[in-house]
């Protein structure tokens, strides 16, 4: 059915005193304390576990069927295995071969070469980043965006993926698919080709089962459609089901809260990611079925999910990628007889239902897996001090005074709830004694002034700002389309609505009565009328369910920025969580700062640029002492969990060979490409990292000056 998120909720929250309030007058403003992540549920997708006739009826064996795929370097065209970009607390640690040109800079839309870096070098393919190559924004006063500008780039720090090739056919005796090599235009050194490289930094996937949407821009959808990342915006994604009749047809599938598994089958297909051209998932079923999962890898021996089916060996599993699926998924998505679409390769045989449904198994699959990847114990989930702010007794002196820094600095309206992220599911970030209702969309106080004078009320996808990280027009982020054309933001979908009665894409509810700053509080009465599409009730704000005009609203669009209609969604990010912060640099979606206290300077100089829709309620240029920022930090690595330094259970994992840069020769299987350097990341079992290996580092060690 249809995903909706009923007033009732907020009508049982609106039982908070109001005496508690003048109690706390002088620091609520600021903020509690956001709460502990212990015994916080992952949101659930109906049917897919429970229920009468649940889609997956082994869930041990569907969460081992996930690590398997995620960590097999077999999914990848050429040995690229979605571990390879997640390896290091969930994120990349690789530091050559990690730079992207304005790839989908608006104002340069087809980049030709790499700019200089800060330290001098010339960057490009194959490079290795340095320390002083950071920030990617330099400013003589770091503190003031306002001041000289010393260094800026448009390209991105990010990950290296795949060889730019054209897919043929599988080989079933060789990890890699049989690709016909292309000329890189832009990812070469002389005239070998070098892997590709990512327009966006890959953020870590511990914790992401808690977001509402996947990726920077938020386009895998909450709803999984079981073929794409785009829910039910892809008409044509179809999977097949076996009928009580016995007879296989087509059919929609539409899983609620089921974004990591519309994020999983992005990358397998993408064809700077992991995949040549025109590869399919069927095709990717037909490579992998047969296999043993990992077949080329090591596995530990008290690997927490993996152990029981490793070979004795230690390398691979006991079993093959059909087997566990046939486990693991109910038969009526597997068991059909016949024909299920015509193969790639001619003359090939046509595909089975197992292989034309392979999207389907991979992404819950992988979602299932991901699930297990819960990182809530650190010392900010111990219990709370009594008094307000409310402070976690796991904090040391230092830490309680950098968490009263990042609340006084407001960090936390958009570092919200559990997970610390308002990209989360709503029902996640919303704490059981808020007056807010769970909103997908807001409209909020974005900039001081517009025109010369007001205040801009801008509409927004909730948990994706517009924080001027970079110009808008070099990523716009949510303010994109999706490959149907469609908006991916939200607000841009409600806007469509009351322009001209669109119906809205993405099914949930979009409220006039829930948003911060109603219409009513800044349109005059005859500028408004009821609006015809609450879902719910609005019960005690039900004075607020009033919508503009049509002709309101266009007259509105053709001032400045929108007037009082803004969109604030171009150039606008999903907001991180801040868990393992510590772990997962370079930060921000194009990399671009290395360190917290880079961090912490973009934010309290309000940003690096003035971008029309800029958030600078939140992020406005504000005075920190050295003191506060040392504070600050401490905060911030108190949100570290040791599980996931040492990679203790459920962060263990199988062998991986990452490609890590190029050697100057040429690959002696393909010799248009540069043969790639590895580092091996060790099979690690449910202990951890033992005292040899050590703890995972923040990334800015393991870089040069």
């Amino acid at each position: 059915m249809p995903f909706t998120f009923l007033l009732s909720f907020r009508h049982a929250l609106v039982v908070m005193s109001l005496l508690s309030l003048l109690n706390t007058a002088n620091t609520w403003a600021h903020g509690n304390t956001p709460a502990s992540l212990q015994g916080v549920h992952v949101p659930t997708t109906p049917g897919l576990v429970e229920g009468s006739d649940p889609i997956v009826i082994d869930k041990e064996t569907a969460i081992q069927l996930g690590k398997a795929l995620f960590w097999d370097v077999n999914v990848g065209s050429d040995g690229m295995a979605c571990a390879s970009c997640h390896f290091h607390a969930g994120a990349d640690a690789r530091y050559k071969n990690q730079l992207s040109p304005g790839q989908i800079n608006a104002a340069q839309p087809s980049p030709t070469e790499f700019n200089r870096t800060a330290s001098g070098a010339q960057g490009g393919p194959n490079y290795t980043l340095k320390r002083s190559d950071f920030p990617l924004h330099q400013f003589a006063n770091p503190k003031d965006h306002s001041s000289t500008l010393l260094f800026n780039t448009d390209d991105s720090v990010s990950s290296a993926g795949v060889f730019l090739a054209e897919y043929q056919n599988t080989i079933p005796t060789l990890t890699d698919d049989a690709c016909r090599p292309n000329h890189d235009p832009l990812f070469h050194v002389n005239n070998l080709s070098t892997r590709q490289v990512q327009t966006r930094q890959a953020p870590s996937v511990i914790n992401a089962a808690f977001n509402f949407r996947n990726f920077w821009d938020g386009r895998a959808n909450n709803i999984f459609n079981g073929v794409t990342p785009f829910g039910v915006r892809d008409h044509k994604a179809l999977i097949w089901v076996v009928e009580a009749s016995g007879t296989a047809v087509q059919q929609t599938i539409h899983l609620e809260n089921a974004a990591l598994a519309s994020q999983a089958v992005g990358p397998a297909l993408n064809t700077t990611e992991m995949s040549c051209q025109q590869r399919t998932f069927p095709e990717l079923g037909r490579k992998l079925l047969s296999r043993a999962p990992l077949a080329t890898q090591t596995i530990h021996p008290n690997d927490s999910v993996l152990a029981a089916l490793r070979k004795d060996s230690g390398i691979g599993l006991n079993t093959t990628y059909a087997a566990m699926i046939k486990k693991a998924f109910a038969p009526r998505y597997w068991s059909g007889k016949g024909e299920f679409g015509q193969a790639f390769i001619a003359k090939a045989p046509a595909y089975s239902q197992l292989e034309a449904n392979f999207s389907f198994y991979f992404g819950l699959a992988l979602q299932l897996y991901q699930q297990t990847l819960i990182s809530d114990q650190t010392p900010f989930d111990t219990p709370r001090l009594a008094g307000f702010p409310q402070m976690p007794t796991g904090l040391n002196t230092k830490q309680r005074r950098g968490l009263q820094v990042f609340l006084n600095a407001h960090c936390s309206e958009c570092h919200k709830g559990p997970t610390l992220t308002s990209a989360a599911h709503p029902e996640v970030y919303t704490a059981s004694d808020s007056f807010s209702a769970p909103r997908l969309i807001n409209r909020k106080t974005i900039n001081g002034s517009f025109n010369g004078g007001g205040v801009a009320q801008g509409l927004i996808d909730e948990g994706y700002f517009n924080t001027s990280v970079t110009p808008t027009a070099e990523d716009l982020g949510v303010g994109g389309d999706d490959p149907f054309g469609n908006p991916l933001s939200f607000s841009e979908q409600y806007l469509q609505q009351l322009r001209d009665n669109s119906a809205v894409i993405d099914p949930i509810a979009m409220n006039s009565c829930d948003l911060d700053n109603a219409f009513v509080q800044d349109y005059k009465k005859t500028e408004l009328t009821d609006d015809p599409y609450l879902k719910g009730d609005c019960f005690d704000r039900s004075i607020y369910a009033k919508i503009p005009l049509p002709a309101v609203i266009e007259a509105e669009l053709q001032k400045n920025n929108g007037g009082r209609f803004m969109v604030a969604t171009q150039g606008a990010f999903k907001v991180p969580t801040l868990r393992n912060i510590e772990l997962t640099g370079p930060y921000m979606h194009n990399g671009s700062l290395l360190t917290l206290e880079q961090v912490i300077d973009f934010y309290f100089r309000g940003g690096n640029a003035n971008n029309p829709h800029h958030f600078a309620t939140l992020v406005f240029q504000q005075a920190i002492s050295q003191r506060e920022k040392a504070d600050l930090v401490a905060f911030l690595i108190s949100l570290t969990d040791e599980r996931v330094r040492w990679e203790r259970a459920p962060f263990d994992h199988p062998e991986l060979r990452v490609p890590h840069g190029h050697k100057k020769t040429a690959d002696a299987k393909v010799p248009e490409w540069a043969a790639d350097n590895f580092i091996t990341v060790p099979a690690i079992g449910k202990q951890g990292r033992d005292e040899h290996l050590g703890p995972l580092k923040a990334f800015h060690t393991y870089l040069q000056k």
